[in-house]
């Protein structure tokens, strides 16, 4: 085991963590769904003068190394390209996260009233142990589109004055039978309602009368009706902001790091590194965790749509070059990994696993059932990526997802490995993952930004 990075930092290092955690929580507070990332990551781009690659095509202008752009698709992922001396097909450097997590989505017909409380209807997203989201203040993030296109956003629960909602658990003197149950079935998914309210509306003809004063604010505050919840995008996500963890405020405890802590310090990376030999990039999907599909995913075309416009943005676009610009990129997919817990080590092979405070950590592989759905990244990659970090001094690790038959994980490394680009996986370890709060440590996270600057300013691969 590599020596713990927290003794080997000056003051200055703490100064720049200090900072970069700042940044780090106000971030993770403002972006707790996937419209809410892309909107901060936007606003923060765009004064380090990236624009939009959208607007540039409608003027006609030329892209040429130096300028700094980005796209979007469907509000809910993002690319950074900052275009550099090297011409596109010798490959770009390139960072990929995704910003979903874990959550409860409000089904499209949830609202419905029992015995006189109010409730809503939900899905669970992602891989979660549905029994940790109960009893627990929750608030509601999320966009209903009307009818006539305009946009109605809606956070309730985060500031103080505002009321949250929840799941109830059943009392523990009532729970013989439930507390014999399998912890995956203990909470079952249709048990995860969300109760939002009690009281009936008064002078109300409707015989339910509790849903009918839940719709009169929703029309009084938002200007919605019930029926609009079949186009809304609402999600239940733990409510409250990102605290210091620790008496010696090492970590960090948050809803949503994974994936976030690597999406956030992988546009850190890129607007850091100004001048670039080759091009840089910085892409961050949604839909990781159920599979990256979908419009928004990693899955989609929008990544290799995006460098074919930039290509045609550049007036360098043929099918061949962008074959060759995708197959002699190299990519970091920036992804958590399980964190060594020693109250349960018996999942974990000590000689192959994370610990807080070492560095940033790379998986060579990730999958299930014999590396099942993993990208398996080369000897070649790595041992470039060593000497590059070890030259930069970045703190690193090498990690398994625990033991080989206790289960396992993919992220989006596969997908960009099919251009036939060398991929990695490499991101921020992290306790908890997939619970409503997650744990990381603040030693990580900084290693995380600089390893990312590291790789964005390699400009010979071989």
């Amino acid at each position: 085991m590599k020596e713990n990075a927290w003794n080997t930092y000056t003051d200055e290092d703490m100064e720049m963590i200090d900072a970069l955690v700042q940044g780090y929580k106000y971030f993770l507070d403002n972006g707790k769904t996937e419209r809410e990332c892309v909107q901060e990551m936007i606003s923060a781009a765009r004064q380090y003068g990236y624009k939009s690659l959208e607007e540039v095509i409608s003027t006609g202008y030329i892209l040429r190394a130096g300028d700094k752009v980005y796209a979007q698709t469907k509000g809910k992922a993002v690319m950074f390209v900052n275009i550099g001396l090297f011409p596109m097909e010798e490959g770009m450097n390139i960072l990929g996260a995704h910003i979903d997590s874990p959550r409860l989505d409000v089904k499209m017909n949830p609202l419905y009233e029992d015995t006189e409380l109010a409730y809503l209807d939900t899905h669970y997203y992602g891989g979660i142990k549905k029994y940790q989201w109960v009893a627990l203040p929750m608030a509601l993030h999320g966009t209903v589109v009307k009818k006539d296109g305009s946009h109605v956003a809606i956070v309730i629960g985060e500031n103080e004055e505002d009321p949250v909602v929840g799941i109830t658990d059943l009392l523990v003197h009532l729970s013989a039978k439930q507390m014999e149950k399998k912890a995956s079935v203990v909470v079952e998914g249709e048990k995860l309602d969300v109760l939002i309210g009690s009281r009936p509306l008064k002078e109300c003809e409707e015989k339910e009368k509790v849903k009918a004063g839940i719709l009169n604010i929703l029309k009084e505050k938002y200007d919605i009706e019930e029926d609009d919840f079949l186009s809304a995008e609402i999600e239940v996500v733990p409510a409250g902001k990102s605290r210091d963890y620790g008496l010696d405020r090492s970590m960090i405890m948050a809803y949503g790091q994974d994936d976030r802590v690597c999406a956030y310090t992988s546009l850190m990376a890129m607007l850091a590194v100004d001048q670039v030999a080759r091009t840089t990039a910085c892409i961050l999907v949604d839909k990781e965790e159920i599979g990256s599909v979908g419009a928004s995913s990693m899955g989609s075309r929008f990544f290799e749509n995006t460098v074919a416009e930039i290509l045609q943005s550049m007036r360098k676009f043929d099918d061949i070059t962008l074959r060759r610009t995708l197959a002699h990129s190299k990519m970091l997919s920036s992804d958590v990994s399980a964190a060594y817990d020693p109250l349960y080590a018996s999942v974990f092979e000590k000689k192959n696993t994370a610990y807080f405070g070492h560095g940033v950590v790379f998986n060579k592989y990730t999958g299930a059932r014999g590396k099942s759905g993993s990208n398996d990244a080369g000897a070649e990659y790595i041992a470039r990526i060593r000497r590059i970090l070890d030259e930069k001094k970045v703190s690193y690790q090498f990690s398994e997802l625990g033991q080989v038959d206790e289960g396992g994980g993919g992220t989006i490394a596969y997908i960009p490995a099919a251009y036939d680009m060398d991929v990695i996986d490499c991101g921020v370890a992290v306790l908890n993952m997939h619970a409503p709060w997650e744990i990381t440590s603040k030693s990580d996270i900084y290693e995380a930004e600089k390893c990312y600057e590291a790789f964005l300013e390699v400009k010979d691969w071989f």
